[in-house]
């Protein structure tokens, strides 16, 4: 048997664990009819986008794939097809589990108590986890099975890095936009609860949990794992001879999805207490196996453990670098507590707080970023830089079911909410929320880490294709495209803010407009319209998430065709650096003072409906876009730039 065939079998099998897992979860009772209607609501809302965003990305994949089958022929148009598919199927087949998964939890809250709901809400996340896996794996290994030429590949990440950047765009300017009408004119005008049902904007809010933080941050990951396998491919097919330098990664990326697999299996808790340790005991499994068969594959298709050394170093920063983000947004720090305090003077030192918290909270990561770079360069090269990156995301199936398993919990929580269930399941809902937060932070850690090495990773790539064996400061071309390249993540955020901004500003009219026509809904005694909120996001999103998405794809193309490789060069390191950076402090500025409100609503400061309350709850509002739109958008952003460059090469050569 050829070795290449494992690696689609690796695919096959993970995707097999999903639907296993799928069958599963959907077989559990969905609670009674009031929660199976609020559950129904959500779906539908959550695949009617998906569906019009697919439908709008048809027109962008068909006219692209030509593009590439006229530069770099018809094969790379074809991959760039089936990457593209394969991230569309990854994130509807993940969200489509987690709207069936989120009432079946707080069932399941109901009648088994904590233990079954992790059990159920992490099934769930684990779905999205094991298809991210198993698609990319399924993907790549036929390709290059079939292909034998990493280089043509490469349209795969391309494909996969389309589609993750309008999936995390439009999804996150959805969900924020719901969220912010939700909080502002509900939480703050109305003064009702979180998920009450009398709020028109629930349901869309809840719906965006799903497109934003499952199938986008699912489209995220699923493009830096293809990224970084395909990087360190074509670095190991131009820097080793035979394929050696080829296969390593295909094999880790292998390893790393039979043991997220294993993993799951350790997931398992006996009460509230143990909630995080459950979910950290799995992480540390599947990360520990990656790590002996890693040093198995270096030895034995090196003759050397200099392969491994790089891919710990990747693997461990990772992992760093989401304890750093758990210490800036949990509650249980000085940092989010800082900010809660800060609330009892007023909304302005509360952002005030928040942004320095977020901004102090970049110095650390950068640190491990660094001493990553150096310490895989030290021992592999160019090579080792780029594996750092597949060790970091080797354990993909394990980091996106950890992480999808949050927005489950708290669409749960939300579904106890509006079905008027007795307090006491909102508390068990609330605890694997709480837990869930967390996990979404440390995820968000890690796909910024992974980002910052798989864009090095691509950029490397890039500058061995075009010949680039040095790139000189002292070359104005070079400036000229460091400081374009600089510029271009703020406009970036700008324009996702701004769309986040236009589309709440919609969301608010409608909310308060229910709210002062329809008789009798503050009360209660009527039902509001949550339809059309959810049409409002929908609309928004999908109008609004073109411009940024062209703005990521043209830029490189532009400035590698007018100024030359060596100015695109400079664009990719300036852009990567000020990415990574706004990455950090805006995700964690928004995490900080989302649970900076959290702890104020736990009893601290006042409590809830005290003015401190008002100020985090306006706090949190103005990180919603942060943290959930313009953030996790700045990693896809760096990393897209780096293919588009690296696939459209012979543009810039000529």
């Amino acid at each position: 048997m050829q070795i290449e065939i494992l690696i689609p079998l690796s695919g096959l099998i993970s995707l097999a664990f999903a639907i296993f897992l799928f069958i599963k979860v959907s077989r559990e009772k969905p609670g009674n009819k009031i929660m199976q209607e609020i559950s129904k609501m959500i779906e539908q809302g959550a695949m009617t986008f998906l569906k019009r965003e697919y439908i709008t990305l048809i027109f962008f994949v068909i006219v692209v794939s030509s593009i590439l089958t006229i530069v770099r022929g018809y094969i790379t148009g074809i991959t760039f097809i089936v990457g593209a598919i394969c991230s569309g199927l990854a994130g509807f087949t993940g969200m489509k589990m987690a709207t069936k998964a989120n009432t079946r939890t707080t069932f399941a809250a109901v009648k088994g108590g904590v233990r079954k709901a992790l059990r159920i809400a992490f099934s769930g996340g684990a779905v999205m986890g094991m298809s991210v896996a198993g698609f990319g794996l399924l993907g790549l290994g036929s390709l290059y099975y079939l292909i034998r030429d990493p280089e043509v590949i490469n349209g795969f990440a391309l494909g996969a890095s389309s589609i993750a950047l309008f999936a995390r765009v439009g999804g996150g300017i959805f969900t924020k936009a719901a969220d912010v009408g939700a909080d502002l004119v509900g939480k703050v005008e109305a003064g009702i609860p979180e998920d009450d049902p009398r709020n028109p904007a629930v349901i869309a809010d809840n719906v965006g949990d799903n497109v934003g933080d499952i199938a986008g941050m699912g489209a995220d990951l699923f493009e830096s794992y293809v990224g970084s396998v395909i990087s360190s491919m074509i670095l190991g097919g131009l820097l080793f001879d035979g394929v050696k330098g080829i296969m390593f990664p295909l094999l880790l990326a292998t390893c790393g999805a039979i043991s997220a697999i294993i993993g799951t299996f350790f997931v398992q808790t006996k009460n509230e207490k143990s909630l995080h340790n459950a979910l950290t005991k799995g992480t540390l499994v599947s990360g520990f196996l990656v790590i002996i068969c890693s040093a198995f594959l270096s030895n034995t298709l090196f003759g050397t453990l200099n392969i491994f050394y790089a891919t710990t170093a990747g693997l461990i920063a990772g992992i760093l670098i989401g304890l750093i983000t758990e210490y800036y947004t949990s509650y249980h720090y000085y940092p989010v507590k800082s900010i809660s305090k800060s609330s009892l003077t007023g909304t302005a030192t509360t952002i005030i707080t928040g942004l320095a918290v977020g901004m102090i909270s970049t110095t650390i990561p950068l640190i491990i970023i660094s001493f990553t770079v150096l310490i895989a360069f030290k021992f592999a090269g160019l090579y080792g830089i780029a594996i750092s990156a597949v060790g970091m995301l080797s354990i993909v199936g394990m980091t996106v079911s950890v992480d999808s398993y949050g927005p489950i919990a708290d669409n749960s929580g939300g579904i106890a909410e509006m079905s008027g269930l007795d307090p006491k399941v909102r508390e068990i809902t609330d605890s694997l929320d709480a837990v869930g937060n967390t996990t979404a932070a440390i995820g968000k850690g890690f796909a910024i880490g992974s980002a910052a090495l798989t864009a090095l990773a691509l950029f490397s790539a890039y500058c061995k294709t075009v010949g680039l064996e040095t790139i000189s400061i002292t070359n104005p071309l070079v400036v000229a495209g460091m400081f374009i390249g600089g510029v271009l993540p703020y406009l970036f955020s700008a324009l996702a803010i701004n769309a986040v901004g236009k589309t709440a500003s919609l969301m608010i009219e409608e909310v308060r407009r229910q709210f002062k026509e329809i008789p009798g809904l503050k009360e209660g005694t009527a039902k509001p319209d949550p339809a059309k909120c959810v049409d409002i996001s929908t609309k928004g999103a999908l109008k609004e998430m073109l411009l940024p998405g062209l703005l990521a794809i043209v830029s490189p193309i532009l400035i590698g065709i007018i100024l030359g490789p060596e100015a695109l060069g400079g664009l990719l390191i300036g852009a990567v650096l000020v990415g990574v950076l706004l990455a950090i402090m805006m995700a964690n500025s928004g995490g900080a003072w989302d649970n900076a409100k959290k702890y104020i609503e736990r009893g601290n400061y006042g409590g809830k409906g005290t003015d401190a309350h008002a100020a985090a709850v306006i706090g949190d509002t103005v990180g919603d876009p942060l943290k959930d739109t313009a953030g996790p958008s700045m990693n896809i952003l760096i990393k897209v730039m780096s293919i588009v460059a690296l696939v459209f090469v012979p543009l810039f050569i000529k």
